[in-house]
């Protein structure tokens, strides 16, 4: 049924311009991300390969814990927009409340995990690596392991502004943040020479500045969702119940789906110093081609979110299918753009140039795998999570991780010697296999039977 056609019979919960206002903020923001992120990579490689390298290596075990906190957000998101789709708006407060101290707990023990724990977990995961390398690993390891509190705080302060569609919020907050780290990347890195740690401590100090300003803002009763310390300090079990419900299977899924990113990283780092900085930059120069998907996989989860808590199944069906169109036709405009631009790209990239005729290899592929696979095999789950029913995609995300992924970048890579090309060969069978069985999931309809609330 077209929009048109829709609202005959009802309202619709988002128009056209809810989610113009709801998107845009998110991809500039995603933008903003992925750029400084690349920025980083970019500074640091004037240090040598060595210290590039580390950064990659560590990279992936952040990418676990950005991953972990960002999970108990989309578990909080889930819940409030449920209560807020019910009309419950006192219920959404002391969801968005809650959510804050898990987070901040969970931050806190992921912190001290790694600051103990940083040379034995680099040494078991990367202990093949180059020595050079795995000290630079080290020293940024323990650096942006301060910041994984304020990464907690973050994104829980991030959901509850985009549960009620003021992502414009969270992107100027993003703006502050990266225009902090690409600073103190260019006084540490380029004026008092300091490697890894001139990349590190920016993004500790801009982690930090971001989640205070966000949390000052999010206790503005004011806002049609808040949080107040009166609720952080107040365990609610039922409520805590609910946030969990969604977010440890979530944060299972996604939190193993990183642990194997870890896991082939690991692979990677076996193919010498030069293939893991090749690695690293197609994964650097690759994430430009999901900045608006990635935007569109968060911003799904509080607008199918809200039709589940209205008990308006026919509305989620609506924008899943609006949300899978945008996501192919974005990729493609992504993709296009990222094509003209990659070789100026690779030009400011220290790699050989068989890593660079490498990386355009992996980059013109991914184009055409990302347009066809992105939507079912990632979208569409965050919209069936955003419905309650979080085991199932945690079941299918974990076993096509191992099963294919993993055991397809030791095959395709090692054994037969497609080295990094054979990883990404691997990762897009990965694609595959979620797509069928979340497409199997979503047109049985059995995903409809999960409301929290």
């Amino acid at each position: 049924m077209d929009e048109k056609a829709l609202s005959n019979s009802r309202d619709l919960l988002f128009s056209n311009r809810d989610i113009r206002r709801l998107l845009t903020p998110l991809i500039i923001e995603q933008f903003l991300s992925i750029l400084v992120g690349m920025l980083d990579t970019l500074m640091v490689s004037s240090a040598g390969e060595a210290a590039i390298s580390g950064v990659t290596l560590v990279n992936e075990v952040n990418f676990l814990i950005i991953t972990l906190t960002a999970s108990l957000a989309t578990g909080g998101a889930v819940v409030a927009s449920q209560f807020l789709g019910a009309k419950k708006r006192a219920e959404a407060n002391r969801t968005a409340s809650q959510l804050v101290l898990i987070a901040g707990i969970c931050g806190l023990l992921l912190m001290f995990l790694a600051l103990i724990g940083r040379r034995a977990i680099l040494n078991f995961l990367y202990g093949s690596a180059a020595p050079d390398v795995l000290d630079n690993a080290v020293t940024y390891f323990w650096i942006t392991a301060l910041s994984f509190p304020m990464l907690g705080l973050y994104n829980a302060c991030a959901a509850v502004f985009r549960t009620i569609n003021r992502t414009n919020v969270t992107m100027w907050v993003s703006f502050l943040m990266n225009g902090i780290n690409v600073i103190g990347n260019y006084i540490g890195v380029y004026m008092l020479h300091l490697g890894v740690t001139g990349v590190a401590w920016p993004s500790f100090l801009s982690r930090t500045v971001a989640a205070v300003i966000l949390f000052i803002m999010a206790m503005n009763r004011k806002n049609a969702l808040f949080v107040s310390l009166s609720g952080i300090f107040h365990w609610n079990g039922r409520i805590i119940r609910k946030i969990i419900s969604i977010a440890v299977p979530n944060g299972i899924e996604n939190g193993l789906f990183q642990l194997g990113r870890v896991l082939v990283a690991s692979i990677v780092s076996t193919y010498g110093t030069a293939m893991i900085a090749a690695n690293g930059v197609a994964n650097s120069i690759y994430t430009l081609l999901i900045i608006s998907s990635s935007a569109l996989n968060i911003g799904i989860v509080p607008v199918v979110g809200r039709c589940v808590g209205a008990d308006d199944y026919e509305q989620a069906r609506y924008y899943i299918r609006k949300f899978w169109c945008l996501v192919m036709a974005l990729i493609l405009l992504n993709g296009a753009l990222v094509w003209l631009a990659l070789p100026s790209l690779l030009h400011y990239y220290n790699i050989s140039p068989e890593g660079a005729l490498l990386v355009r290899r992996i980059i013109l592929i991914s184009i055409f795998a990302l347009t066809v696979f992105q939507a079912p095999a990632f979208t569409l789950p965050n919209a069936i999570r955003a419905a309650g029913d979080a085991k199932y995609t945690m079941v299918v995300g974990i076993l096509s991780m191992f099963l294919v992924r993993i055991s397809g970048a030791y095959l395709l890579g090692t054994l037969l010697g497609l080295h990094v090309f054979g990883v990404f060969l691997a990762m897009y069978l990965d694609w595959v296999c979620r797509s069928i069985f979340y497409l199997i999931r979503y047109r049985s309809g059995k995903w409809t039977r999960y409301r929290i609330v």
